[in-house]
């Protein structure tokens, strides 16, 4: 009897060294994460991330096939869409809508060498303003390295796609006048720069969207980089 107790204690001892052990482990796996670990799985992420992206969007009905990032019309042209409409020009109003994805669309696959530019150079201090911020931290940080430059090479495309259709450059000619008078939003007192910001917002949408699901399974992404930084931070 005794010896039965004594086993039994003997296990129950064991076990808790064991789970003792493993939580220590799991305590110390993200602080033994080096800085070069850190940043090579979070930039591996952020390319996979980057890439997929501009997949999914640079395709038809990439936007405008897909909710969280089809281009609206302009908050003042909207408004008057209704009004366009039964006065028979519903079919201008559609085209231009289909214009303005259709640009976005297009334009999204440029982007891919300036992306990933900015993910290889990446600093320490970056990487480590990613993993500790939050759900917009990768928005930011692709904001921040390459919103002027993709506008730059985004904005021909878009003015391209649109200027075929007569209904936006009406639109540009009245919404002019009126931002002036505070009517219109500044951002939207031009379609094609309205479309170039609303592109860029839902790459940068997409990317970080892409760069989640990696932190959320990056066992299943087969890198072993990515195993050992997320699965720290888990």
């Amino acid at each position: 009897m005794q010896r039965r107790q004594f086993n039994q204690s003997l296990t129950s001892a064991v076990a808790l060294l064991v789970l003792a052990a493993h939580q220590q482990a799991l305590a110390l796996s993200l602080a033994d994460l080096t800085d070069q670990d850190a940043s090579r799985g979070l930039k591996t992420a952020l390319e996979k991330g980057a890439l997929a992206a501009v997949a999914l969007l640079g395709r038809p009905d990439g936007f405008l096939g897909n909710p969280k990032v089809r281009i609206p019309l302009p908050g003042f042209l909207e408004d008057a869409s209704q009004l366009l409409k039964l006065t028979g020009q519903g079919k201008r109003v559609d085209e231009l809508i289909t214009s303005m994805n259709r640009a976005a669309e297009t334009a999204v696959p440029m982007g891919k060498d300036l992306l990933v530019g900015a993910v290889k150079s990446m600093s320490v201090t970056d990487a480590k303003n990613i993993l500790s911020g939050g759900d917009n931290s990768v928005t930011q940080f692709f904001a921040e390295k390459t919103r002027a430059p993709l506008g730059e090479k985004f904005l021909p495309v878009v003015t391209k796609a649109t200027e075929k259709v007569g209904l936006a450059d009406k639109y540009n000619r009245v919404a002019g006048k009126i931002a002036n008078f505070g009517l219109v939003k500044k951002e939207e007192a031009n379609i094609q720069q309205y479309v170039t910001g609303k592109s860029l917002d839902g790459l940068y949408t997409i990317i970080g969207e892409e760069e989640r699901k990696i932190r959320q399974d990056p066992v299943g992404t087969g890198s072993a980089i990515l195993k050992k930084v997320f699965g720290a931070l888990k």
